[in-house]
């Protein structure tokens, strides 16, 4: 047989041992926030019914979703199809349905609509869950961007209390701040904000332009924009009036004061800046350990997609894109025939935190170690005697190994230095006669005498 040469497909990863246990100290510390505040864990199946995704992302977001073959001969289902229709075209659109029924998830955000109208009579609302799980998109792969990666992702539906997006501000806060960051904006916008900006140039219909471009505002600057507008039909008049708004400078209440001037002839506008200063205040009350909060009204965000608030997080330690985001949504199941169940989420970038981290080098030291204590013997006499410690250590919870005898000392303790443990003990003759075990300090290279009991009390004090 012909030798194959081992890869991976494009836009996946191996993850090593140090790489998995850096990632999921980022996920445990996430779980830990979410579960803080109320928000269980569900998990959905990786393949969904390709009806339950087709349809919910829009035609180029259909085209990034993986489909999967069907099992058994489908092409004679085709043929079969032709035969009993001979309009009947071998096109992608045609033979879809026939040779796939199935796909891996683009999100979790429609499953967990479908999950939630599948068990609506189980669930008490408000629903408030939480999910870290892979997704799939057939994208082109680049850096930053995978065809495989994990989504951390909150919701809570069922409610309209602006309560719940105040408790996500927090959440990102004290996520993010146990992460180790120090510096990093949480801007919040309200889509009604948005509406009544187009409402007040009579330019409703044309809302998707005019947030396309404001949010371009950071990467293209003001006259970026103004040109932009201009080639999507906006008018100088409109600009007059628009240019105030979008470049609103001071605090975020001075920021709301001029809004309101600004809107006060829209009603939904001016409900849009009611619900901002509600989340502010109870913001506030609240108090943030690390985050600025920021009103920016340039903030769209998948604005087809959201009827609420807005949330962005940009981390100001490092040159990074949004390492999260999220919103309030009017309709998240009636896709699926449950009308008129509000609710709001939001969404940790994992993959970007991970290079934030790692850039700031913010892991702990001890998330590469798994083992606490290695034992290291030279012979099988050695290794009888460490069994009865090594089962006894193992019943305190300590994390220990015990290399296989016949090693040379040196190798062992390279074996240690490699995955991080901290301490060895060293059991020879001299040892087991004495009773007494050399127990080595990996770091400060001191080691020293001690008995069994005080290895278990020094590893256990509450023990």
């Amino acid at each position: 047989m012909a030798s194959i040469k081992p890869s991976v497909p494009k836009g996946t990863r191996d993850f090593s041992p140090t790489e998995m246990a850096r990632r999921n100290f980022i996920f445990d510390t996430i779980k830990s926030v979410f579960r803080k505040y109320g928000y269980q864990q569900i998990e959905t199946p990786s393949m969904e019914n390709l009806s339950t995704l087709t349809g919910k992302y829009g035609d180029e977001g259909d085209k990034l979703i993986f489909k999967i073959l069907n099992s058994g001969d489908f092409w004679d289902d085709a043929k079969n199809k032709k035969l009993k229709n001979e309009n009947f075209e071998y096109n992608a659109k045609n033979l879809t349905p026939i040779i796939s029924e199935k796909a891996l998830r683009y999100d979790l955000t429609v499953p967990f609509a479908r999950y939630v109208v599948m068990h609506q009579n189980e669930i008490t609302f408000p629903f408030k869950r939480f999910q870290v799980q892979p997704v799939w998109r057939a994208d082109r792969p680049q850096k930053g961007r995978y065809r495989e990666f994990y989504q951390c992702d909150a919701d809570v539906v069922g409610s309209d209390s602006l309560l719940n997006e105040a408790e996500f501000v927090m959440i990102y806060d004290e996520a993010l701040s146990k992460l180790g960051l120090k510096d990093f904006t949480i801007k919040i916008n309200n889509r009604k904000i948005l509406s009544g900006l187009a409402e007040i140039i009579d330019k409703s219909d044309s809302i998707i332009d005019l947030t396309v471009a404001i949010d371009k505002l950071d990467k293209i600057g003001l006259d970026g924009v103004i040109k932009e507008l201009m080639e999507r039909g906006f008018t100088e008049a409109d600009i007059e009036k628009i240019k105030p708004v979008i470049l609103l400078q001071g605090s975020n209440s001075e920021k709301l004061y001029s809004l309101r001037k600004a809107l006060d002839k829209s009603k939904i506008g001016l409900k849009g800046c009611d619900e901002i200063e509600t989340v502010l205040n109870y913001v506030t009350i609240s108090q943030l350990q690390t985050a600025n909060l920021e009103l920016d009204i340039t903030l769209a965000r998948g604005l087809n997609y959201y009827t609420g608030a807005i949330f962005e997080v940009k981390t100001n330690e490092v040159a990074m894109g949004s390492i999260g985001g999220g919103g309030r949504y009017d309709d998240l199941t009636g896709m699926f025939g449950l009308k008129g169940l509000t609710g709001v989420g939001i969404s940790f970038g994992a993959d970007r935190i991970y290079d934030v981290m790692e850039e700031l080098s913010l892991f702990p030291a001890t998330t590469s170690q798994s083992t606490q204590l290695l034992i290291c013997c030279f012979d099988k006499e050695g290794e009888i005697f460490a069994l009865p410690i090594l089962r006894e250590l193992r019943r305190q919870e300590i994390n220990v190994e015990l290399y296989p005898a016949g090693a040379k000392l040196k190798k062992q303790l390279d074996y240690a230095n490699s995955k991080n443990i901290p301490f060895i003990i060293i059991i020879g003759s001299e040892e087991i006669e004495s009773g007494l075990l050399t127990l080595k300090d990996m770091e400060t290279g001191v080691q020293a005498k001690r008995t069994i009991e005080q290895i278990f009390m020094s590893f256990n004090p509450n023990r």
